[in-house]
């Protein structure tokens, strides 16, 4: 028996890299996931790939109308979320001079906007004890004049949100019974470097928000 046997995943922009191997591991390990991305054809070929206990959802993460369609359904399917994986992000290099609202909009739209309310929408049908991963993305590289050490710094502050702005949306857990646990960076088996956030959801705790790695 797997770690995660009748588990429910959600993974967003799964179609390739981290997120496609998290979601091959989770079924290899018990789960059944449902992951999301743009391109239907590269959808059908990371769902060809998992093999089994995978339903693919075409959709992009900043629309809110196609997370609403996600989550429709894994209500029907299987009425239920353990694991929330949000991956999808979008990241590139700029100089200061060159940065459009275009370019801005795009980015912020998927990064920050796309993220929270992947987070949100999802909440209703979080199991007790439910865990929320959320892959930090630099949003905006601005170069020029940057030292290794400006560029590293700007890069953490950028995913400083994340200990902001989603506590915002997830401030709404306490009226639904949930609570937020900090989880430790041994328990995540993460180190602080890491890239990946993990919140944990429960019951009848004190409200604490933790973003390991962010």
């Amino acid at each position: 028996m797997g770690k995660l046997n009748g588990k429910v995943a959600v993974i967003t922009a799964a179609t390739s890299g981290m997120a496609l191997a998290t979601a091959k591991l989770f079924v290899e390990e018990g789960a059944y996931v449902f992951i999301t991305g743009r391109r239907q054809d590269k959808l059908d070929e990371a769902v060809k790939l998992i093999g089994k206990n995978v339903t693919g959802v075409q959709g992009d993460a900043s629309s809110l109308a196609d997370l609403d369609r996600l989550y429709e359904s894994v209500k029907r399917e299987k009425g239920k979320i353990d694991i929330l994986f949000a991956s999808a992000g979008f990241g590139e290099f700029a100089k200061l001079e060159e940065v459009t609202e275009e370019h801005f909009d795009k980015t912020f739209d998927l990064n920050v906007r796309g993220t929270l309310f992947t987070v949100q929408k999802a909440l209703p049908l979080f199991n007790d004890n439910g865990s929320i991963f959320l892959l930090r993305w630099g949003n905006l590289w601005v170069t020029g004049g940057l030292s290794a050490d400006d560029r590293q710094g700007s890069n953490r502050a950028c995913g400083m949100w994340n200990r902001r702005n989603v506590a915002l949306p997830l401030s709404h857990c306490e009226s639904m019974g949930h609570r937020l646990h900090r989880v430790s960076e041994e328990e995540a088996g993460q180190s602080e470097s890491s890239s990946v956030c993990h919140l944990r959801l429960s019951h009848g705790s004190p409200l604490r928000l933790a973003a390991i790695g962010c």
